[in-house]
């Protein structure tokens, strides 16, 4: 463990993030935990455990259970075509959720970096509306269905209307009553909103980096970039504009929470039997392993197998992951910007899984 704690220090100490949360664990206890850095440098905040973190497209994984609850309940055949529930369905008539759920429909993935709005406007936003407007520029799949894996928020974004269309309620308001109540989670702990903005970390972006340079060309600087703090630009808070691809903001402790429950053997948000089919891995219509489950990616970290989510975008970036066969679960969040899926939890878990 001190491999780890030497490891995260230093991505404090060179800059490489402004702060850090970093938890291993099992389904019922914790193995390790750290918690350093600043939350707000201007301030000289440090992040705790009630620190809310921006977690963007880990969200999906929500997603796809509440899909999988509907599933169990009856209320949704996964192997039907998606425009059966949706008859506004702007893609081939072909697809189907289950390939919506894996990535496989072939609907493309424009940068949603921009997709983004300030925390204020968001009373005032109408998410409908501004998808409307992305589906009609961007009305071609890239393949036909199950074809291919290739990563799509928009699929996640028609996951989420599939959702309110089926449960008759919003989406945030299903994955509150479904997945975080169940839990014991409490609205300041994870929500689709920040609800006190003095225990939310704010997001920094490297301020000399190549991708500084580029950020301006993906929004708008002047708008959603607040101060310079030392190396770092600091971001307004602000909402992505699909909640059901990338809308959570919550602390470490939530996801320990989540990932104990789908590691625990009689997990009360999903049955064994839809639990299974969660983490069961696609195959292509030509028979290829896409490495992509139902929202989970799967891999090996020193040949242990587990299934995995990253969140990147303005300001923050987060791992969750699973190890089924070791009985363990880590987190991983950070107050800097991630524009890929970088593994970082390779790093630090292999130290947990050969102790």
């Amino acid at each position: 463990m001190n491999e780890i704690e030497n490891i995260l220090t230093k991505q404090i100490e060179k800059y490489k993030t402004p702060s850090v949360q970093y938890v291993t664990f099992t389904k019922d206890s914790i193995i390790y935990k750290f918690i350093g850095g600043k939350a707000d440098i201007k301030n000289k905040k440090k992040t705790t455990e009630n620190t809310t973190y921006n977690a963007f497209s880990v969200t999906k994984t929500f997603t796809a259970l509440a899909v999988l609850q509907l599933v169990e309940q009856g209320k949704i055949d996964i192997e039907q075509r998606v425009i059966n529930y949706l008859p506004e369905f702007p893609y081939s008539p072909e697809i189907t959720i289950r390939q919506l759920l894996n990535h496989s429909s072939g609907i493309p993935n424009p940068i949603p970096l921009h997709w983004i709005h300030l925390a204020d406007e968001h009373k005032s936003f109408n998410r409908n509306n501004f998808f409307r407007q992305i589906f009609i520029k961007n009305n071609k799949t890239k393949s036909k269905p199950n074809e291919k894996y290739a990563y799509s928020n928009l699929g996640y974004v028609l996951l989420g209307q599939l959702i309110e269309k089926v449960s008759k309620i919003s989406y945030e308001e299903y994955i509150h009553s479904n997945i975080l109540q169940p839990l014991g989670i409490e609205n300041g702990e994870m929500d689709f909103t920040i609800t006190n903005t003095t225990q939310h970390a704010k997001g920094y972006h490297k301020k000399y980096s190549f991708s500084n340079a580029i950020l301006g060309f993906m929004i708008d600087k002047s708008k959603f970039v607040d101060t310079t703090e030392g190396k770092w630009n600091s971001f307004n808070n602000f909402y992505v504009n699909g909640a059901s691809y990338g809308g959570l903001i919550g602390t470490s402790d939530v996801f320990v929470k989540y990932i104990q429950e789908l590691l625990n053997p009689n997990c009360k948000l999903l049955t064994d039997e839809y639990k299974k089919m969660l983490f069961t891995e696609n195959f292509t219509n030509q028979g290829k392993p896409t490495g992509m489950c139902l929202s989970w990616f799967s891999g090996h970290l020193d040949g242990n197998k587990y299934f995995a989510h990253a969140g990147g975008g303005g300001g923050y970036y987060c791992e969750i992951r699973i190890y089924p066969d070791k009985g363990i679960g880590s987190v991983i969040m950070f107050n800097r910007t991630g524009m890929s899926d970088e593994r970082f939890l390779d790093t630090l878990d292999k130290y947990v899984l050969n102790e």
